[in-house]
């Protein structure tokens, strides 16, 4: 593994145990932005194990990494669709306003059950 994928992917266990804390505090704002930027992160060490460079935006990640595991068998369907789908936790956290700018705890906690899966399939791949 590259220093490079191995670097994003310690910081994306950095997110997930950000994630545990802010749930666990009743912050699921913060928690679900923490679990999309869990997978964000490991979808970079993907993306830099596979090809030398890092994304430069969230847009970018998202479709190098929707490119590079569309036909990865390893790479199941669940987490393939988690990054797009997290992508909204953090969307809501950062620019919703009134009652539909707050994650619900049980979202957020779905999330990181979700991210879970995404930063160890990538870790898996990876090694």
């Amino acid at each position: 593994m590259t220093p490079e994928a191995c670097g994003y992917l310690e910081k994306a266990r950095q997110c997930l145990s950000y994630a545990r804390i802010n749930l666990d505090v009743g912050l699921g704002n913060d928690a679900g932005r923490n679990a999309y930027l869990a997978a964000f992160h490991a979808a970079q060490a993907l993306i830099f194990e596979r090809t030398g460079k890092a994304a430069k935006s969230h847009q970018g990640v998202h479709a190098e990494f929707s490119r590079l595991a569309k036909d990865d068998p390893a790479i199941d369907i669940e987490v393939r669709r988690f990054l797009p789908q997290a992508y909204n936790l953090k969307a809501v956290a950062d620019y919703e306003l009134g009652p539909e700018s707050v994650v619900p705890h049980e979202r957020a906690a779905a999330a990181i059950e979700g991210a879970v899966k995404f930063v160890e399939c990538i870790d898996g791949l990876v090694i």
